[in-house]
């Protein structure tokens, strides 16, 4: 292990290599890099650090798999490595300088259903020692942490069920404070019907609980000023109809809250919120022409020190003076690189900083408030450092309607001309493309091809109404939306019309097998890889959630009839050659949508290349799945649509 840490350390030059991710990128074409550089999983992933700035808990790559580590931040003692078992590592915190708490799941037949059982695990980090928060009769959730002391105790509070069985008092959470050392326990907010969501204020009092009726259709925000106050319904929403004015942060004044609502134009931003009148007052904070992102709480976790962003890239907008002048101090140093803060010890003296771009892969560094050094921590990428790889962009565009699209454009680094064009719509639907580092981008422009992330419309980011404007046109106007991309980069000389592929994942593959069924004479061949092909099988699969009448209210609404836009019905009219990929282990899209999908294809005599992955989530969680989903990729593009 320390062997491993050292090399982990190595990788990464002096602080003054930090400045190089900032150079100009060569307009020179390089030979293409191995398949196998960018299919690596990040050398550390999602470091978080200690409240006395002097040890990280992270997931670092080994053997091609992640695994949870506590590191040493002054590299003199081997990592810890964390094993809770077989299951999923979801996200992790620390508690105290000791303790830290990891949220883990995994799936479990209970009485002949498959469960999603979630946990909340205590780890002593001096020692080892593993203590399951949640008391033995906890349910299917129960790894809700919704506070945790901030006087150096080990003190959290847990919501979570106590049944499985909706018509029980149990079904709804209730909150318990948990001293993880003792292991003492008391209730702190018992359950109540329809909330399953509670929240606590800094000073660890039950503020808040959302509420929603058996259906889903209908939602209220419970509220009380004090733990000696009732709990009372303050907000009703009925879904599609109203939101929701939730607080996002509660301030030190108890009758004072932050929300993000949006304002006159459709865009969120950041008000005052009255929690005495439940009146909105003035705005605080507003990035014309799109959403804020969330809000940063300061160090006490009675006021707010910056807000996240998201314009051409996602960045942090520093309002605390003091968080201001640090990132001003480590930009200083990075010479123009994007930096974020992205973990603070509790004084706000030592912080985790990511250092990278668009077109490089970038750093983690630790910085030293007092001392202004930055220290380095990993590479993202071992082989691509802090090199800078191929160009991106983002360009607009009018859809054929005349909505303006905002997509993220990545370039062959040194091609020019009318360029083969790889149209790589996101997932969700309900997320976003933006400047960021992305492997599968940067590993198609290394092979010669232009690609294009269209942020089509139903995209999160840019207003409410933007959003809006997606519901109804899975597979009608958000693929014009796709297509009309085409027309707009061969207008600019950019691509090549008659050289294109659509690549996609999850709803990115749903779009990819609706070029192919719908719009084949626009692409010489489409790749989903965990793709949606039958809506209404994923209205029944999602029958078994809770709230299902909620969700498919949902999904029926995304097309006049879910029937007409699901390419699994419509095998004849596929007319060009389709690469599905999917793995066993997926729990977002289960793997018979491809399943199916391949079989009809066959059935029908088109040209389809089905590939299972046995041990792939949805998520490429394994360096394995990553090298072989690249190769897949390579081989089927170089048959069908070659650079």
């Amino acid at each position: 292990m320390s062997r491993l840490f050292m090399a982990v350390l190595a990788l990464v030059a002096a602080p003054v290599a930090v400045a190089q991710v900032s150079a100009p990128a060569s307009t020179t074409a390089r030979p293409p890099l191995p398949l196998e550089v960018f299919a690596e999983l990040p050398q550390i992933e999602r470091p978080r650090i200690s409240p006395n700035g002097k040890r990280i808990v992270a997931r670092l790559a080994r053997d091609g798999q992640m695994f949870l580590a506590v590191i040493a931040v002054d590299g003199g003692v081997a990592p810890t490595y964390i094993h809770p078992g077989k299951v999923d590592l979801n996200w992790w915190r620390w508690v105290n300088d000791d303790w830290i708490v990891v949220g883990v799941g995994r799936e479990q037949n209970v009485e002949g259903t498959n469960f999603y059982v979630r946990r909340a695990i205590g780890i002593q980090t001096s020692t080892g020692q593993m203590v399951p928060i949640a008391d033995k009769d906890a349910a299917q959730r129960g790894d809700d942490i919704v506070w945790a002391a901030r006087d150096g105790s080990a003190r959290v509070m847990l919501a979570y069920q106590t049944s499985i069985y909706i018509d029980r008092p149990g079904f709804w959470s209730k909150v318990e404070e948990v001293d993880l050392a003792t292991g003492k326990r008391r209730l702190v907010q018992g359950p109540r019907e329809g909330v399953l969501d509670w929240y606590a204020d800094r000073d660890g009092v039950i503020r808040m609980g959302i509420g929603s009726s058996l259906d889903g259709r209908s939602s209220r925000l419970l509220y009380r000023e004090s733990a000696d106050a009732p709990v009372r319904t303050v907000d009703r929403a009925k879904r599609g109809k109203d939101r929701l004015t939730v607080p996002s942060l509660f301030l030190r004044d108890k009758n004072k809250a932050l929300v993000i609502e949006d304002d006159e134009q459709g865009y969120s931003a950041l008000y005052e919120y009255d929690l005495a009148t439940l009146q909105r007052g003035k705005q605080l904070f507003a990035t014309p022409g799109y959403d804020v992102g969330g809000v940063i709480a300061n160090i006490n976790g009675d006021g707010f020190a910056g807000v996240y962003v998201e314009e051409n890239r996602p960045m942090i907008r520093w309002i605390d003076p003091e968080m201001a002048a640090m990132h001003t101090a480590i930009a200083g140093q990075v010479k123009g690189g994007q930096v974020e803060i992205s973990s603070l010890s509790r004084d706000g003296q030592a912080a985790v900083v990511n250092v990278g771009g668009a077109d490089s892969p970038g750093a983690w560094l630790v910085f030293r408030n007092d001392t202004r050094v930055l220290s380095p921590l990993a590479f993202d990428n071992r082989t691509i450092g802090l090199k800078r790889m191929h160009p991106v962009r983002t360009i607009r565009y009018k859809a054929r309607d005349g909505l303006e699209i905002a997509a993220v454009l990545t370039l062959p680094r040194g091609k020019t001309g009318k360029l083969p064009l790889i149209v790589m719509p996101h997932g969700g639907p309900s997320v976003r493309d933006s400047e960021v580092w992305d492997w599968w981008a940067q590993f198609l422009a290394d092979r010669g091809y232009a690609v294009v992330q269209p942020n089509y419309r139903g995209s999160t980011g840019y207003g409410t109404k933007f959003q809006d404007k997606g519901e109804g046109q899975w597979g009608l106007a958000m693929q014009d939306d796709l297509d009309d991309a085409i027309k707009a980069l061969a207008d600019q000389g950019i691509a090549d019309p008659k050289r294109v592929c659509m690549v996609g994942a999850s709803y990115g593959g749903y779009a990819a097998l609706r070029a192919a069924q719908r719009d084949g004479d626009k692409y010489r061949c489409a790749v989903s890889y965990a793709g949606v092909s039958d809506l209404n099988r994923m209205l029944r699969h999602q029958r078994g959630f809770l709230f299902a009448e909620a969700r498919g209210d949902w999904l029926r609404a995304q097309a006049p009839d879910l029937k007409d836009v699901s390419p699994v019905n419509f095998p004849a009219a596929f007319s060009i050659p389709v690469l599905l990929m999917h793995g066993e282990e997926d729990r977002v899209v289960p793997i018979i949508q491809s399943r199916v999908m391949a079989q009809k294809l066959k059935s029908a005599g088109k040209d389809v290349t089905y590939i299972v992955q046995p041990l792939a989530d949805h998520h490429f969680t394994r360096q394995e799945d990553r090298v072989e989903f690249l190769k897949a990729l390579e081989a089927f593009l170089a048959k069908h649509n070659p650079a």
